[in-house]
């Protein structure tokens, strides 16, 4: 998969509500759609603010009134018990500059269709469920264009202000403020209020697919800490300035990278991952030596006290670096969350539906950050996955089969059904 071509959703293999759901994939798939197969449609980018507006439509054909909230968050609503609070279900449709298809984006149409299946379902039947419905689109979880990640969510939970949000400028210096109005996003509010909440992602991962896995119940997430910093050095010509006398801001920064993979090649068994995924170097020229580099560093582990110990190792290393390179190393952010479980009785009710339509399912951690981790701190929340063929993620071949998507809507559409009927109240 990962050096051919990323077959394309085919709908004819499908009747009725599945295929129109893979139809309507295949038409999410050509925004921003990318030479290679995947897809670039960074937050509040023209190809951002055109599928949101495709969004728009879709939900608003189907009866849902769509709003946006202070941050642009996107709520497709379906009010059926006024005043009640609503089951919210979605993700993102905003992507990484060279991107694959599905992160994100499949949930957030699995979560629109979803809801249409249940609002027909209750419109045919006069049931009326105790909780109302909203599909919500996240802004920018990816953090590729606006950091941190999982803004929009963020600010929705109580995590950042929509004050610092919208201030946030991208390189270009636009802000976030001016890249909502530019899209038609920016809207009042704070959205609605939620009783429970699900989500439905790839795994971008290979546990799954190894493991013949068709729903992964995510049960907790792993820790992070994600560190900006800042290698500050001094300009000179990089062939005349004698190599002792160099103070190279790329070289400290290089160090950097090497130390990560260093620590996290200490442990056993993948027990720490850690990443350098961005690095902006100025001046940026052929002929002259780096005078400042910003760095984005993170660790990750499923335990704690490995992640803590990762961390002192990177912390003390910092000194190292800047008297071997004759550099000055700033932090200047962090963005950090350490282990938490979602709620065992959303796992619980997840695991029974699960089993009761047939499929292979297990327990399962995420190693990337969702929204749902947002999420599950302030209401109960249920997060499935399905499977990622050879654990592509992040890249134009990143490929999930059109059978497991159907397999994984048709139990979404069984858990939100019972999160809004009020399955989960008793437990």
């Amino acid at each position: 998969m990962s050096n051919g071509a990323v077959p394309e959703p085919d709908p004819t293999k499908f009747t009725g509500a599945d295929a129109a759901f893979l139809q309507d994939f295949a038409t999410l798939c050509t925004f921003g759609a990318t030479s290679g197969g995947g897809v670039d449609r960074q937050a509040g980018s023209p190809a951002d603010g055109e599928q949101r507006a495709w969004l728009t439509g879709l939900l608003e054909a189907k009866g849902f009134s769509v709003s946006f909230d202070q941050v642009g968050n996107q709520f497709g609503l379906l009010e059926l018990q006024p005043g009640a609070p609503y089951v919210l279900v979605g993700s993102h449709l905003d992507s990484q500059p060279t991107a694959g298809r599905y992160d994100g984006a499949y949930g957030v149409l699995a979560a629109a269709h979803a809801a249409f299946r249940l609002a027909e379902e209750w419109r045919a039947d006069g049931r009326s469920p105790r909780y109302n419905l909203a599909v919500v689109n996240w802004f920018n979880e990816e953090g590729a264009r606006f950091k941190p990640s999982m803004m929009g969510s963020s600010v929705y939970t109580g995590k950042m202000t929509a004050e610092t949000v919208l201030a946030t400028e991208d390189p270009a210096g636009i802000t976030v403020r001016e890249a909502l109005e530019a899209t038609s996003a920016l809207g009042e509010g704070e959205g609605p209020k939620a009783a429970y909440a699900a989500e439905i992602h790839i795994e971008q991962g290979r546990s799954m697919e190894r493991n013949g896995v068709t729903i992964g119940l995510v049960d907790s997430n792993w820790a992070a800490n994600k560190y900006q910093f800042e290698v500050h050095g001094e300009q000179a010509h990089t062939g005349s300035t004698v190599i002792a006398d160099r103070r190279d801001a790329l070289l400290g920064a290089s160090m950097l990278v090497v130390t990560a993979r260093e620590i996290a090649d200490s442990f056993p068994d993948g027990a720490v991952h850690t990443s350098v995924g961005q690095l902006d170097v100025y001046p940026n020229s052929p002929v002259v030596v780096p005078s400042l580099v910003t760095l984005l560093l993170d660790l990750r582990s499923p335990d704690e006290e490995l992640l803590a110990q990762a961390d002192r190792m990177l912390h003390d290393r910092i000194g190292e670096i800047e008297q071997s390179a004759r550099v000055d190393i700033r932090k200047t952010g962090s963005h950090c969350w350490p282990v938490t479980p979602y709620q065992p009785e959303g796992v619980a009710l997840a695991e029974k539906i699960a089993a009761n339509r047939g499929l292979t399912h297990a327990r399962v951690k995420t190693l990337a950050g969702h929204d749902s981790t947002n999420l599950k701190d302030i209401v109960p929340t249920v997060m499935l996955f399905v499977p990622s063929v050879e654990g592509i993620s992040h890249n134009e071949h990143e490929y999930t089969t059109d059978q497991d998507i159907i397999d994984g809507l048709h139990t979404l559409t069984d858990v939100v059904r019972s999160l809004c009927l009020g399955e989960l109240d008793q437990r």
